[in-house]
């Protein structure tokens, strides 16, 4: 059973996709640290790619991602064309040194763009760049899936895809702008499966407006009868000031916080029951899994897709918006698609954003990493001493112990995870180094 400790529920924390993160980026940071980072690239160093697709067919009000309406023709034929030609500016200035072993499609909705679209895209980075049989995945809309994708999909050798789901509850779809009937999802999984694309997965939420226990005990009753291979559960974030699309969702019945961490132990307790092994504080995995198993191997990394079992050291984001992560940098893209297309056609790479990573941070990064991925994190010295005096209130509550020179998050501490790992965090926690 977790315990409930309101007053750690009630203090907002990232959710450490990076760190620092990107709330640390500024603008001193942009295309030239960018560019030094691609030329320090070694020989045969394996790097992972990120291609963002900044539409979709319909918008949804919850949504927080960079994303627009995908109904002007000549707008997404234009974006495509900076996309490919950003693709190619890299893999040249690389020089055939980055070995690519894993290409992720998300979005937006990448299904916005038409199956061809997608074929000459994949086909554009399969030729630039040393990628020698990787592994491939999309995120889909299931609303805009349909047969000619799923073939398009197989044909490409795709290996994973992932469904919004969020939720089966009609009127939780209506509340969110998503209307998404049960049959729309069971014909993406089983025209997916004909295919021989059995690595599924399902992003749910919990804490929409009006979702009881039931509603989301009974998406959860039709996602276990469905078996994905992955479940990721998150919490619905309200932020209408910082995503004006989420102010045309009625505010006024939002669950509270004891009740989303209800909704959450529910789906936990749920998957856990139903063979899924929890990963971090939000991920579930079928023990066949690759994520499963990385996990089990104290492999699981995380990044801007969250948990994940892809651990190379360097991502390389082409699109709008899109990030890419070094050891020792960050940066964004520009984030507006019309500017982006602009430097694409200048000639210039487009980091505009993002901040330099040095070794002190490095090694914080390395324990919040460590503490959300494998509940488990060594702190040396300079951070060991203040460690042990913060840690004391979790460690009161049962939430953290110490194994030795190892903090360790007990099971009833994997809902503050986050806010554990939050400590080692250099602007907002209270570890401080000690010399």
């Amino acid at each position: 059973m977790w315990s409930y400790h309101p007053d750690l529920l009630a203090t907002p924390v990232p959710r450490y996709t990076s760190y620092p993160t990107a709330v640390e980026f500024t603008d001193a940071v942009g295309a030239d640290d960018y560019a030094a980072a691609l030329d320090r690239i070694a020989s045969a160093t394996p790097v992972s790619l990120y291609v963002h697709i900044p539409f979709c067919d319909q918008i949804c009000w919850y949504c927080g991602c960079n994303t627009g309406a995908a109904n002007r023709t000549q707008r997404l034929a234009d974006y495509l064309t900076a996309l490919r030609s950003e693709i190619a500016m890299v893999a040249k200035r690389l020089g055939g040194r980055a070995r690519v072993q894993r290409i992720a499609f998300g979005g937006g909705s990448p299904n916005a763009i038409a199956p061809v679209d997608f074929v000459r895209l994949l086909d554009r980075i399969l030729t630039v760049f040393d990628a020698s049989n990787p592994d491939i995945s999309i995120e889909i809309d299931p609303r805009g899936f349909s047969a000619d994708w799923a073939r398009v999909l197989a044909a490409s050798s795709v290996g994973r895809v992932s469904l919004g789901v969020q939720t089966f509850a009609p009127q939780l779809q209506q509340a969110i702008g998503r209307i998404q009937p049960l049959a729309d999802i069971e014909n993406a999984v089983a025209s997916l499966r004909l295919r021989g694309i059995d690595a599924i997965n399902f992003d749910l939420m919990y804490g929409l407006p009006g979702q009881s226990l039931t509603d989301l005990d009974e998406t959860l009753d039709e996602t276990i009868r469905l078996a994905p291979s992955r479940v990721a559960l998150f919490g619905y974030a309200h932020l209408p000031a910082m995503i004006p699309r989420q102010r045309r969702i009625d505010a006024s019945n939002l669950p509270d916080q004891k009740l989303r961490f209800e909704q959450a132990a529910l789906g936990f307790d749920r998957l856990t029951a139903a063979g899924y092994i929890p990963v971090g504080f939000d991920h579930f995995a079928l023990p066949t899994d690759t994520l499963a198993i990385a996990a089990g191997e104290g492999r699981v990394n995380r990044n801007f897709q969250g948990f994940t079992d892809d651990d190379t050291d360097v991502l390389l984001g082409f699109g709008a918006s899109a990030i890419s992560k070094f050891p020792d940098l960050i940066v964004q893209n520009e984030k507006r698609a019309g500017p982006y297309r602009d430097l694409i056609g200048g000639g210039h790479l487009t980091a505009t954003r993002g901040v330099a990573v040095d070794m002190h941070e490095r090694q914080r990064a390395a324990i919040i990493r460590e503490l959300l991925c494998r509940g488990r994190a060594s702190i040396d010295r300079p951070l060991a001493p203040a460690a042990h005096v913060v840690m004391r209130d979790f460690e009161r509550r049962g939430l953290v112990a110490w194994h030795g020179d190892e903090l360790v998050v007990d099971a009833s501490g994997r809902p503050y995870a986050r806010h554990i790992a939050a400590q080692f965090d250099r602007i907002r926690g209270a570890v401080r180094a000690t010399e």
